[in-house]
Formats: C-alpha cells, structure tokens, sequence
C-alpha cells in the first residue's frame, strides 16, 4: 500500500547561527599617524523562524528535510565595518502546528493564525569591535567582544487541524458518509472497520453563502487510551473544535453505554475535551419509524440529540440548523486552548534511522569562554566622558 502523503507529526533538528566575532583592528593611513582602534562590531547569527503557510495543509516537506540550519554572523573588520549578519530560516508549516522541544516534549509555541511568525531559536548576538571599548584612559584597546553562541535544539511538529465541528464515534458509525454527502469531501468509505486511517475536513454550505467547516477523525474503540485500534493519536485533531458531534449507529446494543466509552476515551487523551459543547447523532435511522424513535429518546443522554440517515437525506437540514445555532453560541467557542507537554517516544518516529545528538559547533572560539568573556566585557566600566548609547557602529 502507497505510503499516505498525510503527515501531522515529525521531529526535526534545529540550529541558530554564531554571532561573528568583533574586529581588533586599528587605523592605517598615510599621513594619520596612531590613526585609533576602528575594530568593526560582528554580524548576528541567523533566526530559525517558525511561520503558518496557508499553502501547507500538512508537514510531508518536512519528513525529508529533517535539519534546519541558520547561517553564521560574518567577523567585523577594519574602517568600522561591520560583519554580514547571518540569513534567517523559516519553517513553513500548515496554521494549526504545535511546536515541542523534542527531547523534553515541553511545549514551545502554536502557530494557529495565517502568516503568525514565531522564533524557534535566536540566533547569537555579534560581538563589538575593539572602537567600542576607548576610553580617555585606554585609547588603544587590544581586544573585542567574541560572538555569542548559537543555540539548537531537537524540535517535534505536531499539527492539529483547524475545524469547527468534530466527528467522534466507533468505526462504521457513518462519520465519513455523513462528511461525502453534506460538503463536497471524498472520505474513503467502505462497509469494513477503519476505513478512514487519516483526518479529512470538509466545508459544509449553509444558508445565505455561510458555511462551517468539518473534520472527519478515524475511529475510535474501547480501549484506544491503552493502544487498542489506532489508538488516541488523531484526536488532537479535534482539540480545536468548538463542537463535537457523536455519531452512534441506531442499531447499537445500547447507545447510553457506547456514549460513555466514548467520553471515557475524550477523557483519556485530554479531560478538557469533555468542556466542548457535545451534539449525538443517530445515525442509520432509515429503519426507523417515529413510534420508535419516540421510544428510544427516553433512553439517550442528556444532550441535544438528532436521528439522521445520510443515505436516505434523513434529518440532514436539521441537523445542520442546529449545528450552526451551537457554533454561534458565544458559550461554546473556542478562545484559547491549553498545550500540554508531550511525551517524547521513538516508536513515534519510524522512519528516522539516527537521532541526532546536539554536538558544540566547531567554530572560529571557544563557546563556554566566550559566554564568560561576553558578560566580563558587558560590565565594563567606560571611562569618564564616554556613555553607552546602546548601538553598534
């Protein structure tokens, strides 16, 4: 089977740019004898930027391309030139991506708005010419800073959809039939268990031209918390939403109890899940008659409900009224959502051979000595009739 081209999760490896180092440097010129220090200050190392691309809807660009590197900051010189400050680089992801450090799983930032730029890692600071360190007392200095060193980091993506409504139920409880006829989605569907093994959103029309969009996750069984099926990896993909609709089969032994093993689950992967405004949908209700779903409402859970039948067109209208009346209730959207920490697993990266381990950059210095040398010659006192204006120059 053909690989799927649909991938939420990856783990790269990210690493800023060295600042470049200061210039001792003095003045050279016929005729200007003790010309002075004119050491350039050095150029700052590259960003490493993550940024929301509305052209990306999931990270497969990412699975190969698993090391992201800043360029360096190029060394000051002489006539107080500064050095070329290193060239940032931007990850672009799909709007919805969730950044985590990627040994710790400690939450790092979400990228949930189109364009939203966030820094990763910055890149080092450059170091000041020898010029900036002259004083009525010093007047040739015979040093310069060193550059700041860069910073890196192991970093997962996990992307999470951006949807308005999320379908929860079993396998075969007719999510993916519902998506196909009521926008113009085209789920996989088939009369066999996990028929859907990737999310699929789609956009539903409304009345007057407004439309919400819905997500389509795969199925969940009793027991996915603890592995069973495929597990509780995709429900991030409803983290977002602002309503989950429960779809239960009209056939079901008891629809009380698959109810509760499906909160159980929610509850399981993330208890906030259970805040969001909840719709149950009784599905196939084709081979039902009204006497009959009167007699079956005395037993269903205390929340909106609607039998529907995507065959046969059943219920379909109002289901959609009363989905949009809940996405316009003020009470049910989504202002912020909390990002836990993850738990780091290499069984959750297959295809990645070789963790990489974050080595010291061999560069032009020492790092730990620079740090050292950097703080020292920032707590300098300059002489009198100097003051720090706080720029380079």
């Amino acid at each position: 089977m053909a690989e799927s081209n649909f991938v939420d999760y990856v783990k790269i490896y990210c690493r800023s740019g060295n600042g470049g180092s200061g210039s001792t440097h003095y003045h050279r010129e016929k005729y200007i004898p003790r010309g002075g220090p004119d050491g350039g200050d050095g150029g700052a190392g590259g960003n490493v930027i993550l940024r929301a691309d509305t052209n990306f809807w999931t990270l497969l660009h990412l699975r190969y391309a698993r090391h992201v590197f800043a360029d360096h900051g190029g060394s000051g010189s002489g006539s107080r030139s500064s050095g070329k400050g290193g060239k940032n680089v931007y990850i672009d992801v799909p709007v919805g991506t969730v950044a985590y450090d990627g040994d710790t799983g400690e939450f790092l930032c979400d990228v949930s708005e189109p364009g939203q730029e966030v820094v990763l890692l910055k890149g080092g600071r450059g170091g000041l010419g020898n010029w900036n360190f002259r004083t009525s007392t010093n007047q040739t200095p015979r040093f310069s800073q060193p550059g700041e060193p860069l910073e890196e980091r192991n970093v997962v993506l996990e992307l999470k959809l951006l949807a308005d409504i999320g379908l929860v139920g079993f396998p075969n409880a007719g999510k993916s039939t519902l998506l196909s006829v009521i926008s113009a989605a085209k789920p996989k569907i088939a009369d066999y268990p996990f028929t859907t093994l990737e999310p699929n959103l789609g956009i539903v029309p409304y009345r007057d031209g407004k439309s919400f969009v819905m997500a389509d996750i795969p199925g969940i069984i009793e027991g996915a918390s603890e592995g069973r099926g495929l597990g509780l990896r995709f429900l991030r993909h409803i983290e977002r939403n602002s309503v989950l609709l429960f779809m239960i089969p009209a056939d079901s032994n008891n629809i009380q109890e698959d109810y509760k093993v499906l909160l159980n689950e929610l509850a399981q992967f993330n208890p906030e899940l259970l805040d969001k405004q909840r719709i149950l949908a009784i599905t196939k209700s084709d081979m039902l008659d009204n006497e009959l779903m009167r007699e079956m409402s005395k037993d269903l859970p205390d929340i909106p409900y609607m039998f529907i039948s995507s065959v046969a067109g059943f219920g379909l209208t109002e289901l959609k009224d009363l989905l949009w009346k809940e996405l316009n209730d003020e009470a049910n959207r989504v202002s912020t959502i909390s990002h836990r920490s993850i738990t780091i697993n290499k069984k959750d990266f297959p295809d990645l051979e070789d963790e990489v381990e974050l080595e010291d950059d061999p560069f032009e210095y020492g790092i730990n000595d620079d740090i050292e040398d950097f703080e020292k010659l920032d707590n300098m006192e300059m002489g009198p009739g100097w003051e720090d204006t706080g720029k380079n120059y």
